[in-house]
């Protein structure tokens, strides 16, 4: 039977730095509990026989170094999840927005996209999606371009359509897409207004400034001192009186931003106030 060493928390420190300067990856911030469990997943699921082996396939092979990022980036997502969450953003977020005469939204963190047609569907049905863009980033190319495609799995779309509801939806959630063996296909209309791009929020700066942020359950997986630096770039990236969307774990209740910033009724969603 062979028997793997896994990598140590030395091991670790030397990768991420050997990927950011090989390829501009920053992932030494991130909470290294987590990057080193799925840094172990890897080596076991691609069965190197050293640590030697890893981590000159890293730094030789720019291929290898995508399947890294895509097993170390968090791509688990779904529609309308956490329903409760987007009943607030349609009934007391989007409101207001609709009182501007564009609307600029940026899913910082998108994964596979499925939260951005989310958002389009409440756009649609708010009547905003003529006005608004969403930008879409995330560090991932791979899951973007699963996002740009807008094809989810058909199996999906039952638990979809009931987080739909509980939401606040009130239309039939299947004229949205359309069947197509096992893959559902979302309605082109709807990724209109989206702009794709990949974005590090370890490294790269705020691009534009826009009225609502989405990050959620992305920052679990950072630091405390790299969630500080995000949150800072969040806050420099909103407009006055814009609103951050958070994960269901996460809270600037504790950061040096939090008189800057007034909660909702729904303790993830802030109001930036100053």
């Amino acid at each position: 039977m062979i028997e793997y060493n896994f990598i140590q928390d030395e091991d670790v420190d030397i990768i991420l730095n050997d990927i950011l300067e090989s390829y501009g990856y920053d992932f030494t911030e991130y909470s290294k509990a987590s990057i080193k469990r799925r840094i172990n997943r890897l080596f076991t699921l691609d069965r190197f026989m050293s640590f030697a082996e890893f981590r000159y396939r890293l730094k030789s092979d720019p291929d290898y170094m995508h399947r890294f990022i895509e097993q170390v980036t968090v791509t688990v997502t779904e529609m309308f999840r956490d329903p409760q969450f987007y009943k607030v953003l349609r009934e007391q977020v989007l409101p207001t927005l609709g009182t501007y005469p564009f609307i600029r939204i940026w899913h910082a963190g998108c994964s596979t996209g499925e939260e951005v047609y989310s958002m389009a569907i409440l756009l649609k049905e708010a009547n905003l999606y003529h006005k608004a863009l969403l930008y879409a980033t995330d560090l991932n190319p791979e899951v973007l371009e699963k996002a740009r495609m807008g094809i989810f799995p058909l199996s999906q779309m039952k638990q979809y359509s009931e987080n739909y509801i509980q939401s606040g939806g009130t239309k039939d959630f299947s004229q949205y897409y359309t069947a197509n063996y096992d893959k559902a296909k979302f309605d082109e209309e709807l990724s209109r207004k989206m702009i794709f791009s990949t974005h590090n929020l370890v490294s790269d700066r705020s691009f534009n400034e826009f009225q609502l942020i989405l990050c959620r359950n992305v920052l679990i997986y950072f630091d405390k001192d790299l969630q500080v630096k995000v949150f800072n770039l969040f806050e420099q990236s909103l407009d006055n009186l814009g609103y951050l969307a958070l994960g269901s774990k996460e809270t600037i209740r504790f950061s040096s931003l939090t008189s800057r910033f007034k909660q909702l009724d729904n303790e993830k969603i802030w109001r930036k106030i100053a």
